[in-house]
């Protein structure tokens, strides 16, 4: 043990936890990620205390003397309870066992040895003792801060022992160098630790997908989530979460003519995102669109949005299947916008993803990502702009996002005059959207009131007159207001023979 100084338990929630533990006669530990994030000097308030005897009856007796409500979950022998903005889980020290065939452990009351033991990594293994003869130190039986200072990543034991164990581990290990890496500091996997999960990949078979998506998701929200893709694919994993990604990899060359890497550039457009989407937010100038109590609502995005990350990483996930040579125009991929996103929700119930909104937010911007990129080359004309932001509606700032983010060559001229003209384009839609308001587009003219001026019953007219009125506002034919609408459809109605009956 080794006494630390550097004031990281000083919030009031460890003082009393060490009294209550003192009272009860059991011996609490702060563990894990908190340890970890002291160190690295990474804000934290989620806090784990290790209790050698009832993790549940300290949480009470603590509950009760900060007088905040408790949460038991009695099947994971857990309780939890929030006091001063912070969130504080508590859990009896514990040993486990497993079963070939499933992750699920067998468990056992254990000291804060045994505890140490079972944790996935040396850097989460790490604990600073609540007893009042020694509050503060530090218990690191594995070199968990030689490894920090060493950026590394590795297993307490055996590192076949822990993935065969529980798989899950392969993954969070590979999201720990994600998230961990910073541009002063890269993370790896030690190489016997890369090996063995390359060794034991098909152990993904007993994952449920839903805990696989939930460290997918933290990984996807790092400042670099490529790091992660690199080392699924190096590992073997992605053949196992994500085979159509791992598809992409690979150039075919006819006639001496290539394609882009498109495994490597969608990591570099991921990055892109990443990278313009954080920037956006420390600026104030993405906007989130909620629905409270029916009513929409506009609210500055403070967090990274999961779901633009999963349709950088997914925009380009058809062009395997409609990759072409053409002997005049090289490599071809027409139409891998549109086939992309028909992929989308079989590859998201594939994974057990949700199959509303945020499904179809990214199947959105899939198929619409070449549109922006297209005026960059030609007129922008206002039609062509009205009508990508009735398409896109309020998604439009996230797809310019991801399209500035695909503008990716190794000809850095040729990036700079392509991101120069997007800016035209953006622009261009900031005018359109303030002069005509279409990015919410709703039809002037309702079926109701088709029927009521004409006398008419539900039919297919209707329709056709509401599509008529629809594309001359978006073609910029009429103005987008009632009075426009009105006329415009009383003469095209008048031209198949409909007249009002009042």
């Amino acid at each position: 043990m080794s006494t630390i100084t550097q004031g990281f338990l000083d919030h009031k929630i460890f003082s009393i936890v060490s009294e209550v533990a003192e009272s009860l006669g059991v011996r609490a530990f702060v563990i894990g990620g908190y340890v970890r994030d002291c160190f690295l000097g990474r804000p934290s308030k989620d806090i784990d205390i290790v209790v050698e005897g009832s993790g549940i009856a300290l949480a009470e007796a603590v509950g009760e003397k900060v007088r905040s409500n408790v949460s038991v979950f009695k099947n994971f022998g857990t309780a939890m309870l929030r006091f001063q903005g912070i969130e504080v889980e508590f859990v009896g020290a514990r040993k486990e066992s497993y079963r070939r065939d499933s992750r699920k452990p067998i468990v056992e009351d254990g000291t804060l040895e045994d505890d140490q033991l079972r944790r996935d990594f040396t850097i989460n293994a790490m604990a600073f003792s609540l007893q009042k003869d020694d509050f503060g130190a530090l218990v690191d039986p594995f070199g968990g801060i030689r490894d920090l200072a060493a950026g590394i990543i590795r297993t307490p034991l055996d590192p076949d022992t822990t993935y065969s164990d529980d798989p899950l581990r392969m993954v969070r290990a590979i999201r720990f160098a994600t998230k961990l890496s910073t541009p002063e500091q890269t993370f790896t996997i030690v190489p016997e630790s890369l090996e063995s999960i390359a060794r034991n990949r098909q152990r993904m078979e007993i994952l449920s997908k839903e805990r696989i998506v939930e460290e997918l998701n933290k990984m996807l929200v790092t400042p670099k989530p490529s790091i992660g893709f690199q080392l699924l694919d190096q590992t073997g994993l992605l053949d196992y979460i994500l085979p159509q990604l791992a598809k992409l990899k690979g150039v075919e060359s006819v006639d001496g003519k290539g394609h882009k890497e498109n495994f490597t550039h969608t990591l570099e457009v991921l990055d892109n995102v990443a990278e313009a989407e954080m920037q956006a937010i420390a600026e104030g100038t993405l906007k989130d669109y909620l629905f409270e109590d029916g009513v929409e609502v506009e609210k500055v995005r403070t967090e990274p949005n999961v779901w633009l990350r999963w349709a950088a990483l997914l925009h380009d996930i058809a062009k395997p299947a409609t990759k072409r040579y053409d002997p005049a125009l090289g490599w071809t991929f027409h139409g891998h916008e549109v086939v992309g996103a028909r992929w989308i929700p079989k590859i998201f119930q594939g994974l057990k993803m949700p199959l509303n909104e945020k499904m179809k937010y990214v199947q959105k911007l899939v198929n619409l990502h070449l549109r922006p990129i297209a005026l960059v080359t030609e007129e922008v004309t206002d039609s062509a702009v009205r009508r990508l932001l009735f398409d896109a509606g309020n998604d439009i700032d996230d797809l310019m996002l991801l399209c500035s983010a695909d503008i990716t060559s190794k000809n850095p001229r040729k990036v700079a005059r392509l991101k120069s003209n997007f800016e035209l384009v953006k622009t261009k839609l900031v005018e359109v959207e303030a002069k005509d308001a279409i990015r919410n587009f709703k039809n002037p003219i309702t079926g109701d009131y088709v029927m009521d001026l004409f006398g008419i019953e539900p039919s297919n007219v209707i329709g056709q007159l509401k599509e008529a009125v629809k594309n001359a506002i978006l073609d910029g034919t009429i103005e987008n207001n009632f009075e426009a609408a009105d006329a415009f459809m009383r003469e095209r109605a008048a031209e198949i023979g409909m007249f009002p009956v009042k």
